[in-house]
């Protein structure tokens, strides 16, 4: 009993020993040894943020780490199916030697012919095949880097709110809160896009704006010129003529769920893509334009043509299921399974 009481009359000691004691009003200031660890440890985590950032043959490290993270094995499959056309490939070279030889003849330690070429022939199928097999993980790899390297840049696009001026986001910072559709086309496009948001049609009193922002819907016109370049938007929106069916219109009825794009050098460097695979497609993108639908998760819902199907959009987000269109949860508020 004794010995446990002067054991922890030590311990106690010791505590105190280590225990800085704190006056009011005096402000605890950390050493300079502190100071310098804290300041390491930032330098390091910036060292490693630049080194993830560095790009090699195109892609950051950060892309080609998410890629191996995304698709775990296909190295392993890349590896496999490479070494075994390999090993098809050597296989073959000594089969079309026996295959020579046998076709010669007078060579006492080859097989016939014909068996020589059926060998010939399983390493040809061989090396073709783990070939393909290795080209397309190569390619599938690729595909899987460029579409990670779109969506990074897709984060990164800035965008003006309307209904805030001289305010500017990212679409990152719509993420978990917004629906964000991109559609870029033509003056006349982004106009008739205009029309169907800021004036009544006909006898029907417009109340788009406000259904979409009920679900959670962020609209950015993007507009091309003739040479399909991004140019500066706000101004056409603003300016856009009303039509005979064209009522009561105002340039600020939809800012809420409005956005102009900025930083237009990264929206031509996004859409050039998209507008290259339109135009391949066959479709007029000034006149029909194009809408890129990015759910809350950041990632792309679908590529369209033609104005966005704004009715059928609000009426599916009554009874669509969250996880799908956009994040887990958004079933509690919009219904569905």
């Amino acid at each position: 009993m004794m010995r446990l009481t002067i054991l922890i009359s030590c311990l106690l000691a010791s505590a105190s020993a280590f225990t800085k004691p704190q006056l009011s009003g005096v402000r605890n200031i950390q050493s300079p040894a502190v100071n310098n660890r804290n300041r390491i440890v930032v330098s390091s985590s910036n060292e490693n943020e630049a080194a993830l950032g560095e790009k090699m043959n195109g892609y950051t490290v950060k892309q080609r780490l998410r890629e191996e993270v995304e698709s775990p094995f296909r190295k392993v499959r890349l590896a496999f199916f490479g070494i075994s056309a390999f090993s098809a490939l050597t296989a073959l070279y000594f089969s079309a030697l026996v295959a020579i030889k046998a076709n010669i003849g007078g060579y006492a330690d080859v097989p016939p012919l014909d068996e020589a070429l059926v060998q010939v022939a399983i390493n040809s199928g061989g090396a073709l095949g783990f070939g393909l097999l290795a080209a397309r993980e190569i390619k599938v790899g690729q595909g899987n880097l460029e579409r990670i390297a779109k969506g990074g840049l897709l984060a990164r696009l800035v965008v003006e709110p309307a209904a805030e001026e001289a305010s500017k986001r990212t679409l990152k910072d719509y993420r978990r809160i917004s629906r964000v559709i991109v559609a870029a086309g033509g003056a006349e496009y982004i106009r008739s896009l205009s029309m169907s948001l800021c004036s009544d049609q006909l006898a029907d009193e417009n109340t788009l704006p406000a259904a979409l922002a009920g679900v959670d819907v962020m609209i950015v016109p993007v507009l091309l010129d003739e040479n399909f370049n991004v140019v500066e938007t706000k101004s056409a929106w603003r300016s856009a003529t009303p039509g005979e069916n064209d009522r009561n219109f105002n340039s600020t009825r939809a800012d809420e769920v409005i956005c102009f794009p900025s930083v237009l050098s990264m929206w031509q460097e996004y859409i050039d893509s998209d507008v290259t695979t339109a135009q391949g497609q066959g479709f007029d993108v000034l006149s029909k334009g194009i809408t890129i639908t990015v759910k809350k998760n950041g990632r792309i819902l679908r590529r369209a043509t033609g104005l966005p199907p704004f009715g059928d959009m609000v009426g599916m987000m009554e009874v669509a299921d969250g996880s799908k269109f956009g994040m887990p949860g958004d079933s509690e508020k919009y219904g569905g399974p």
